[in-house]
């Protein structure tokens, strides 16, 4: 006679064996699913139940963080040409900068959607000056030269750095699917 355990199977993924539950509801979950929290792994539900609880955004922060990323952005992104090689020391510098004015602003309110407007504001603000800085360089490339080529590259890396510097300040436990 032998006693042999049933198989379990993941609530969201019922074609995986596991034995690891949820620490918070005990609902049986996959590696794939699982969620790494401080206390241990939980199901995407209590995460995402849990995320709700701390989403205090009001509807006015919204906006609010949408306008000054932008516009504190755009103005970063205007002294690019003056500092070249220094773009790559503080890009991350204007990035925090942005960030901490806008939960400044929003008075340390989160949720999701805050920080996707964040991130998202702040790199539509410097996308201005990253466009005008590719038009005299494609004039330039289609003449031959590539003198204003230097210029582009620190500008996208402005762009970049700045707007994955918000994100990351912005950024909490990320629900995996």
């Amino acid at each position: 006679m032998t006693d042999e355990l049933p198989t379990l199977y993941c609530a969201y993924h019922p074609q995986i064996a596991t034995t690891l539950r949820c620490n918070r509801c005990d609902k049986l979950i996959c590696h794939k699913c699982a969620v790494q929290t401080p206390t241990g792994y939980r199901c995407p539900d209590c995460v995402r139940s849990q995320q709700k609880v701390f989403d205090t955004a009001q509807w006015y922060d919204y906006f609010t963080s949408f306008i000054v990323a932008g516009l504190l952005s755009f103005i970063g992104s205007r002294f690019i040409p003056l500092l070249g090689f220094f773009t790559i020391f503080l890009a991350p510098i204007a990035g925090m900068v942005i960030a901490e004015a806008v939960r400044f602003i929003v008075r340390r309110r989160r949720s999701r959607l805050l920080t996707q407007l964040t991130t998202t504001a702040t790199a539509l603000g410097s996308l201005p000056a990253l466009l005008f800085t590719l038009l005299p360089v494609l004039a330039l490339l289609s003449q031959g030269g590539a003198g204003l080529l230097l210029n582009l590259v620190w500008q996208a890396l402005y762009t970049f750095m700045v707007t994955s510097t918000v994100l990351y300040r912005f950024g909490g436990i990320q629900v995996r699917m």
